[in-house]
């Protein structure tokens, strides 16, 4: 636990046994805000220092594209490509940053397995199946796609 998450706890907790001689309804108000203010910085320790690594075609279908949309630096990327029977390293891949590996001729379809890791030599993999005509990346997607979406 870090010192922003025990500040919030420990001052919390004082606030709430002031409030406590004043109303039992504010106190408990207030240890309810707390408590989801505690949670919260907990959940946001958890998702530092990941990368997220995603696998796209180019337009034209001859390169793979590998994006980083995660909050941290992803290292020894390792890529390869099932059936094409090829594989390439990328040594980083900042926050936001993009690379492109040109291929001989167009995918009809292709698998793609990503080994990379982050600062902290934490070793992740991910598994994309990629053609041209669809599977396109769409960060505004819903996990549970309600209402007919799109």
């Amino acid at each position: 636990m870090d010192k922003k998450s025990q500040m919030v706890l420990v001052l919390g907790l004082i606030l709430t046994i002031i409030l406590l001689m004043i109303s039992i309804y504010l106190a408990g108000i207030v240890f309810i805000l707390v408590i989801t203010l505690f949670i919260s910085l907990q959940i946001m320790q958890d998702s530092e220092c990941r990368p997220d690594l995603v696998a796209g075609l180019s337009e034209d279908a001859k390169s793979i594209i590998i994006r980083n949309s995660g909050n941290a630096t992803a290292v020894n990327i390792h890529v390869a490509l099932v059936p094409m029977d090829s594989e390439y390293d990328v040594p980083s891949l900042a926050v936001d940053e993009s690379h492109s590996y040109k291929l001989d001729k167009m995918i009809q379809e292709v698998k793609v397995v990503i080994t990379f890791e982050n600062e902290e030599k934490g070793g992740f993999t991910e598994t994309f199946s990629l053609s041209p005509l669809g599977n396109e990346y769409d960060p505004l997607k819903p996990m549970i796609p309600l209402f007919k979406w799109k």
